[in-house]
């Protein structure tokens, strides 16, 4: 169950940190916002792993594969991401998303490492994803006018990054051993290196623009504290705990995490939102269930 538990904290990370990053974007440019979360996270991993933790020494490929897993999962994924949320807002690029990434990886992960699910892990799969989709949808108020076909490309394309450095990150946690801390320093350094190539070659703005610089950058500390140094490591803690598929299916349940993280705001849920939210629950359950099932049977 840490996997699972992991992946469940991942999603709740992502839940407070989604809001902050939602208020950043208009200070900063998606592969702005991108590149310093980046930075921040490598600076506060660096710490940890040389002041904290042994050396960890490892075959060339398989840092390889890491660094490759960050390239595609973190700074091409995140950014056709963001570039999402720019064009068809974030319920739409949520529902696409968190959608389509659990699928993807749990297709993937047969085919790449012979990874397969159990008939009652679908079933939860099946359940959490349904209900996230609900969710969101019911979230849906002001967005309805935002149409843009990129836009739906580019959270596709997104899903897909997700997917890809998934299962790379499972195979390589599961046949070598490794920290979470080290292995997720290595991925962060991947995804920050073609997310300087890409700023570089497009010529963007490299430092944001605010009215309230102090306000905004400890924002932004927080935010990538919890929604990058820490969901990170809590992710690669998942990914060498549990099926790639299961992992991603419940860090997709930040969806249903951002009601609590409302409500908690003073924000109030309907009843149709309530319901896909117990539902979405149920799903984790039977997901959690049926893991332990497979684990111990």
């Amino acid at each position: 169950m840490v996997g699972e538990i992991a992946a469940l904290s991942v999603a709740l990370c992502w839940a407070i940190a989604a809001r902050m990053f939602r208020v950043l974007g208009t200070s900063f440019s998606p592969l702005s916002l991108n590149l310093w979360k980046g930075v921040v996270a490598i600076i506060i991993l660096v710490l940890v792993t040389q002041l904290f933790l042994p050396p960890v020494s490892l075959p060339a490929t398989a840092y390889g594969w890491l660094f490759l897993s960050g390239v595609v999962g973190i700074g091409i994924g995140d950014t056709c991401f963001f570039q999402a949320l720019n064009r068809i807002g974030d319920t739409q690029s949520v529902l696409i998303t968190e959608t389509l990434a659990p699928i993807f990886t749990a297709l993937l992960a047969m085919v790449w490492i012979a990874e397969w699910l159990t008939w009652q892990q679908w079933i939860g799969i099946a359940l959490v994803l349904v209900s996230v989709d609900m969710v969101v949808k019911v979230k849906r108020r002001t967005e309805l006018h935002l149409f843009a076909p990129s836009g739906y490309l580019f959270a596709a394309a997104a899903a897909v990054c997700q997917a890809i450095g998934a299962v790379i990150s499972r195979d390589i946690l599961t046949r070598y051993t490794v920290d979470a801390f080290n292995a997720s320093l290595v991925r962060l350094v991947g995804g920050l290196a073609i997310i300087v190539v890409l700023m570089i070659i497009m010529r963007k703005q490299w430092l944001p623009k605010s009215d309230k610089p102090l306000q905004m950058w400890r924002t932004f500390a927080l935010a990538t504290i919890l929604g990058t140094a820490a969901a990170l490591y809590l992710q690669m803690v998942a990914f060498a705990n549990a099926k790639a598929g299961v992992v991603q299916t419940l860090i997709a349940t930040s969806a249903v995490m951002s009601l609590a993280v409302a409500w908690v705001l003073g924000e109030r849920a309907n009843k149709a939102t309530i319901f896909w939210s117990f539902a979405a629950l149920a799903g984790v359950t039977v997901l959690v269930a049926a893991g332990h099932i497979s684990a111990h049977g």
